[in-house]
Order: C-alpha cells, then sequence, then structure tokens
C-alpha cells in the first residue's frame, strides 16, 4: 500500500506558474502508474495527466496540454506537476492517486490510492 501527500499548491495570477509535487509513503512508485486530477467546485474530478511506471509514459488531458508538465524524481518517491501559464479555469482541488499496474489510467475509478489534495486557485 502506499500513502500519497500533496503540496505545492496556493493562490497566482493568471500567467502564473506552480509546481504541485505527490510524494509517497510507504513505498516508491516504481511499479504505479501515478495520474493527476482534480476537482472544482460543483463540477466531476477531472483528469489532468498520468505518468507510468518507472516514468517511461506520460499521457495529458487536451485541456492542459503544453501548459503542463508531469515528472518523477529518481529515486521514484515524487511526482511533480509543473504547471505553466495558468487560467482561471485551472482552479480547483488538485490530488494525485496512484495504481498498482503498469499502464496509465485517465478514469478516476482505475485509481486506488489518493491523497488528500491541494488547492490551486488562479486569479484573473
Amino acid at each position: 500500500q502506499v500513502q500519497l501527500v500533496e503540496s505545492g499548491g496556493g493562490l497566482v495570477q493568471a500567467g502564473g506558474s506552480l509546481r504541485l509535487s505527490c510524494a509517497a509513503s510507504g513505498r516508491t512508485f516504481g511499479s504505479y502508474a501515478v495520474g493527476w486530477f482534480r476537482q472544482a467546485p460543483g463540477k466531476e474530478r477531472e483528469f489532468v495527466a498520468a505518468i507510468g511506471w518507472g516514468g517511461r509514459s506520460t499521457y495529458y488531458a487536451d485541456s492542459v496540454k503544453g501548459r503542463v508538465t508531469i515528472s518523477a524524481d529518481n529515486a521514484k518517491t515524487t511526482v511533480y506537476l509543473q504547471m505553466n501559464s495558468l487560467e482561471p479555469e485551472d482552479t480547483a482541488v488538485y490530488h494525485c492517486a496512484a495504481r498498482a499496474t503498469l499502464v496509465i489510467g485517465v478514469n478516476p475509478d482505475e485509481y486506488a490510492y489518493w491523497g488528500q489534495g491541494t488547492q490551486v486557485t488562479v486569479s484573473s
């Protein structure tokens, strides 16, 4: 079992950047796919980006492609989400999630482990 802790959220102006972190405790991400999801008030949880086992593959939602980069550290204990050119529409609680498989998933139901989330607020 892996426990996830997100950090790095905050308030930023439109056009700014933030880097979110998802730290694993209990084990490394070496055999997991890790995804970032976000949920805005009154909306369903939405896929943002994911990284496959060993960091060999990545996948992004169309809404963030070109503005967001997902990566993992060499020790595979932390996954990062670098977000640039932020827009007010990016305001949400961002959660990281993990699934014990080599394959990236885009559906929240495919992930068994979740962090508590970190708030990102983008002002116009």
